[in-house]
């Protein structure tokens, strides 16, 4: 198991990007939670098989969402597992 914590930066927000960080996720079996921070960054806490995991992240630089941009991330991975269960928006 992989962990990372992740803030993505740049049009993230009011473009359905939670939502479709969701579905990238279900679909690549990350668990983990996505939220929208103050300062108009996206911040998200994801887990899974490192493969899975890269490939989530891979998918989350090109920007999930038709209307989003993404100009860069910032991933911090750690070897703990938080042991989530699913992947959900927080508000």
């Amino acid at each position: 198991m992989a962990f990372a914590h992740i803030i993505v930066h740049g049009r993230v927000q009011g473009v359905g990007f939670r939502f479709t960080a969701q579905q990238v996720a279900t679909e690549h079996n990350i668990k983990g939670w996505v939220k929208n921070n103050p300062d108009g960054s996206v911040e998200m806490e994801a887990e899974g098989d490192k493969q899975d995991l890269d490939a989530f992240v891979e998918d989350i630089q090109k920007g999930p969402s038709p209307y989003a941009k993404v100009d860069h991330i910032d991933i911090t991975t750690e070897k703990n597992e938080k042991g989530y269960k699913k992947f959900q928006i927080k508000e």
